[in-house]
């Protein structure tokens, strides 16, 4: 019986917050606590604009893993650029609904400096190097304190005024992709502008072409 269901596993850079340009390993989990990532339930979703395939197995180094060293190791076999400066970030869907301390031991074993990009909805294990917190409105922010904090903006119900005061080290507003992501990226620079605080995200990985 498999103890790790994921979706894909592949090396690229990272293209959006305080990593952005960083070369990284994504494992992507099968997954999420807000969505069955199912297009006939969206509007039933608690998250309606989520924008990734996290349903299944199929990705490319994608599969059930019997334990955290056969995942880990898959890790390692992303992994092209040495034995220094390896990074590892866990995402889903929602990564803490699968990630442990058992497979952050093992990779950490392989070296690798471990990021989490969470909705914030569960509590993060102990061992984690780089937490990212993405809330969504309407349910409870647990994971209220990390590295970053990255808010799609924007979200009726959930705006970045009740979120500053919380304890993050960077505070990224994301502007909300589809139809209206002009307008959405003009509001959000306005409001960064207007509250240095707050920086701008941007999806760089989908202008450049890269997963």
């Amino acid at each position: 019986m498999s103890k790790y269901a994921v979706k894909e596993i592949f090396l690229t850079l990272q293209g959006e917050g305080a990593n952005a340009g960083r070369a990284a390993v994504f494992c992507r989990f099968s997954g999420c606590n807000l969505w069955s990532g199912q297009e006939k339930d969206r509007g039933l979703a608690v998250c309606r604009f989520c924008d990734t395939d996290f349903v299944g197995l199929n990705g490319t180094g994608g599969g059930s893993f019997a334990d955290a060293g056969a995942l880990s190791m898959a890790i390692e076999r992303a992994w092209i650029g040495g034995k220094t400066d390896r990074f590892i970030v866990f995402t889903g869907g929602e990564p803490l609904l699968q990630l442990d301390a058992a497979l952050i031991g093992a990779v950490h074993a392989r070296g690798f400096e471990i990021a989490v990009e969470t909705n914030g909805t569960l509590a993060p294990p102990p061992g984690l190097d780089w937490l990212c917190v993405s809330p969504k409105a309407g349910v409870p922010l647990i994971a209220n304190s990390g590295s970053e904090l990255k808010l799609v903006f924007p979200q009726q119900g959930l705006g970045p005024e009740g979120l500053c005061g919380l304890a993050f080290s960077h505070f990224w507003l994301q502007p909300m992709d589809g139809d209206e992501l002009a307008a959405n990226t003009a509001a959000a620079i306005a409001y960064c502008l207007g509250h240095p605080r707050w920086r701008l995200s941007l999806q760089t990985q989908k202008f450049l072409g890269i997963p």
